[in-house]
């Protein structure tokens, strides 16, 4: 069984011209993920799953410890890679599971027909079949943003500005062309989210400020359910 190393995840609300200046010193001293497209990085689209009983929604908004979430993850809207992910939080500490998929498979756990999950050789893929045959886990949001991340090999840092953050609000298909998105941020902010495993040199420290800036305990995930709430009520 694969050792669970958790990682330190701080995340920040950033007013816009934070933003500016943040991005300006970070980039002149980090490199840009390599999966960049252009300046504004990379477009991440995630399909969320959780209970009839919303249980990943509640334990966030309740702030309780322990908690994980199951998701589908594109990237830049095409289907090169689609991961089945879990991601785990104690605390301000996350560890993150993830295991690639074809355009098939996602179809078929579309579908409804899983049962291949069970089949492959991954604990989190069998524990997500569990989740969707016994506790009937379902789709229940999609989640897009563009990632402008650099990272920092020393401490494996990631220093990630997440815009655009919206809700799907009409499918739960991530390659819907028709998918319409709604703003989940209406002001002008900006989502930093600071990684790193054991510690963070200290550089690296003196130029994100962290003390200077917003600490919240953001959850894209309870942002958009709350977009989804408010657009069928209407």
């Amino acid at each position: 069984m694969q050792e669970r190393k958790f990682r330190t995840e701080q995340k920040y609300y950033l007013h816009i011209h934070d933003y500016e200046v943040l991005r300006q010193k970070v980039s002149a001293m980090l490199m840009m993920d390599e999966h960049s497209i252009h300046s504004d990085g990379y477009c991440i689209r995630s399909l969320y799953f959780d209970s009839p009983h919303d249980h990943a929604l509640i334990d966030k908004n309740n702030g309780i410890f322990n908690r994980e979430k199951y998701r589908i993850r594109i990237y830049n809207g095409n289907d090169d890679i689609i991961s089945i992910e879990r991601k785990s939080k104690r605390g301000d500490y996350v560890w993150k599971e993830s295991f690639r998929i074809n355009r098939e498979e996602y179809e078929w756990i579309r579908s409804g027909e899983y049962g291949f999950l069970w089949e492959k050789n991954s604990p989190m893929l069998r524990d997500f079949y569990t989740a969707l045959a016994h506790r009937a886990f379902r789709p229940t949001a999609i989640v897009e943003y563009w990632r402008e991340a650099y990272v920092y090999d020393y401490g494996n840092v990631r220093i990630t500005f997440d815009k655009k953050l919206a809700a799907g609000v009409n499918s739960y298909d991530l390659f819907d062309s028709n998918l319409v998105l709604e703003e989940a941020i209406q002001v002008p902010q900006t989502i930093m989210e600071v990684k790193f495993d054991s510690f963070i040199p200290d550089f690296i420290r003196q130029i994100i400020q962290p003390h200077s800036h917003q600490r919240s305990s953001i959850s894209k995930y309870v942002l958009c359910r709350e977009v989804n709430v408010k657009h069928f009520k209407e």
